[in-house]
């Protein structure tokens, strides 16, 4: 058994953590497969700030509660004209996309996250899924999209990610005909890394997380930075840059333009090698 200490409980999520240094983002609305509201979201981004800054933590993973669902997608009784509602009992309620937002975190957050899936992983959840960096799967997972059926689709990391992921012709099989895939079908096309019995996914997910916690922290945060920046374009060379620059001001040049600055001096840049 993992052991897991509850860092906060949310409304619609647990956030927990291991003596060593893994944390869990776990969905908690079992009654609806673990489908998302605005809140949902919401908190899951508090949770992956919170475990982006505290520096004991070098693992993230995301799931959901039970056995019957990772996630089912957004939660459709709270769904309105102009997205999804944070209050569906207001008559002037503006509904909003907050999954576009937290797709985008997820991304650009510097440690691994990895989805680890039980059952339903299923429209928006699919997609939640696509975006984290690794998968491990349960062999009772079945993934894929429903949003054509539902008069909705996901036009940006859940078109241009699962291309990447299968093929396109792949992908426009999953989005057009809205079919669910069992684990074992999703680990040949590629969805996910690995499957395991149920018993055991907790388990194997958690040593994944170990593997990845014996190794170079600088060096995986690059790592996700440059497969992202392959992908994202100019908000990905961003991204890296950002990383780049990060070391840079550990640098003992890049503190003499610091210090020079503070002592209202010119900076001596002429004592550091330029490099081939």
């Amino acid at each position: 058994m993992v052991e897991w200490t509850t860092v906060r409980r949310y409304d619609d999520v647990d956030y927990s953590r291991t003596e060593d240094g893994i944390a869990r983002i776990m969905i908690c609305r079992p009654e609806v497969h673990n489908a998302f509201r605005p809140q949902t979201l919401v908190e899951i981004s508090d949770a992956l700030t919170h475990a982006r800054e505290d520096p004991g933590i070098g693992v993230i993973v995301l799931t959901g509660e039970g056995e019957r669902a990772f996630c089912s997608g957004g939660d459709q009784r709270v769904r309105g004209d102009t997205g999804y509602l944070t209050d569906p009992d207001r008559p002037d309620a503006v509904g909003r996309f907050h999954v576009t937002d937290l797709q985008v975190q997820i991304r650009r957050l510097p440690k691994p996250v990895v989805a680890m899936v039980a059952g339903y992983a299923i429209g928006g959840g699919h997609v939640l899924q696509i975006v984290c960096d690794l998968t491990i799967a349960a062999d009772n997972a079945r993934l894929g999209q429903v949003g054509p059926r539902v008069g909705s689709f996901d036009g940006g990391f859940g078109a241009g990610l699962l291309a990447q992921l299968v093929g396109v012709r792949k992908a426009k099989e999953i989005w057009f005909l809205c079919r669910q895939y069992g684990a074992a079908e999703a680990l040949e096309m590629g969805l996910v890394n690995t499957v395991v019995p149920l018993a055991e996914l907790e388990a194997e997910t958690v040593a994944w997380c170990r593997r990845m916690m014996e190794l170079s922290p600088m060096a995986l945060r690059l790592m996700k930075a440059g497969f992202h920046a392959a992908e994202d374009g100019l908000a990905g060379i961003q991204q890296l840059a950002h990383d780049a620059n990060l070391l840079f001001y550990a640098t003992e040049e890049a503190k003499e333009g610091r210090e020079a600055f503070k002592a209202k001096r010119p900076p001596r840049f002429d004592r550091f090698p330029r490099r081939a």
